[in-house]
């Protein structure tokens, strides 16, 4: 499993933004995608809300990709 450390630089990132920014997809609207294929997960639960507000200590997973998110 890949692990990957995002810092927020402000109190929460939007889900399909964090995709985005970690590297996972090349734009917000593929991130909006991935989402709504259901392939993501937020602390174990499966998220379907695209722009889901993710805040410092949440963990996000794609596949075998684990997003851990703290603040910067």
């Amino acid at each position: 499993m890949q692990h990957i450390d995002f810092e927020l630089n402000d109190e929460y990132v939007e889900l399909n933004q964090l995709l985005k920014l970690a590297g996972l997809c090349d734009s917000g609207g593929a991130g909006k995608m991935i989402v709504a294929a259901g392939g993501i997960k937020v602390d174990g639960k499966t998220e379907l809300r695209k722009t889901c507000k993710i805040r410092a200590g949440q963990v996000v997973t794609l596949g075998d990709v684990r997003i851990a998110v703290g603040h910067g």
